[in-house]
């Protein structure tokens, strides 16, 4: 399981996409070094979409807010990494995200380019794509069926949602990391367009199935507006489980989220930043590092 990076403490593997994930990542990071990412390469909006449909390539956004979570807090290139240009043709693309398009453009293995990026940013960890395939995320909804992640995102009364292929091939070292884990942790973040969606990929759900590890679920602060308005805590739960996952604990901070009537160990703590916009990382760390064992 081992990449770039260090090698105490549990083996942890954290799954879903962007800012959430990389929340989780920042977390994780301060009581293990043994982290590795799974992520949903589902995006087809942003510079990740132009990248994307460019160069036909896994989106790099995601991957890229993943590598510099798990970077060294004072690293100058990290910090170049989340660069933004304003301007011309290169207007709204990252820094990083070109460079890992740059990465995985020249490389036949979209993993060894991501673990070369690792190396350069001193990554403690892996960060591994759910697939390295190009997928599109559907969702079945009350409307009716939606192509694309930002459709997606802004659809509500979502059912299910699935990718197209519908059997994307997940990475050996992901497979590898499932199984050896003992600790998996899903979420926070878009929970059908991050979270499911790296779920979605076969391969990745059936290895969270078949693992010993205690899997955890981290909760969103509050409801994610059109895609899970009126969810409280227990039905992000019961889609987890609809979607063939079932989970050990459900850690959430009720202050700004219902809790429902979630079927699973419940963590309620209050996890939020004092702007109460996303997790702080060190108390989610505290409870995280408490559900080992």
């Amino acid at each position: 399981m081992n990449g770039p990076g260090g090698t105490a403490g549990p083996r942890v593997v954290a799954i879903g996409g962007g800012h959430g994930l990389a929340a989780t990542l920042r977390s994780v990071r301060r009581y293990t070094d043994r982290v590795t990412a799974i992520v949903s390469v589902a995006d087809d909006g942003g510079s990740s979409g132009r990248l994307r449909q460019l160069l036909q390539i896994i989106p790099p956004g995601d991957l890229r807010m993943c590598l510099v979570a798990l970077a060294e807090p004072d690293s100058s290139l990290a910090r170049a990494f989340e660069y933004r240009f304003a301007e011309d043709e290169l207007a709204g693309h990252a820094l990083g995200n070109l460079i890992l398009a740059g990465l995985i453009d020249s490389c036949d293995d979209p993993v060894a380019a991501l673990d070369e990026a690792a190396r350069l940013l001193g990554v403690r960890g892996r960060v591994l794509p759910a697939t390295t395939e190009p997928v599109v995320l559907k969702a079945e909804s009350d409307g009716g069926p939606v192509d694309g992640q930002v459709a997606v995102m802004a659809t509500g009364n979502i059912q299910t949602v699935s990718l197209v292929p519908a059997d994307p091939k997940a990475p050996g070292e992901a497979k590898t990391a499932l199984r050896e884990a003992d600790q998996i942790v899903m979420g926070p973040g878009s929970l059908f367009t991050s979270v499911l969606a790296a779920i979605a990929v076969p391969e990745v759900r059936d290895g969270i199935r078949a693992s010993d590890a205690r899997k955890i679920y981290v909760c969103n602060l509050r409801p994610q507006i059109p895609e899970t308005q009126h969810f409280d805590v227990g039905m992000h739960v019961e889609a987890l489980m609809a979607h063939g996952v079932s989970i050990d604990t459900v850690v959430c901070d009720t202050h700004g989220l219902a809790l429902g009537h979630p079927r699973v160990e419940v963590v309620d703590a209050r996890l939020a930043r004092p702007h109460g916009l996303a997790h702080d990382p060190a108390k989610l760390a505290s409870v995280l590092a408490g559900l080992l064992g």
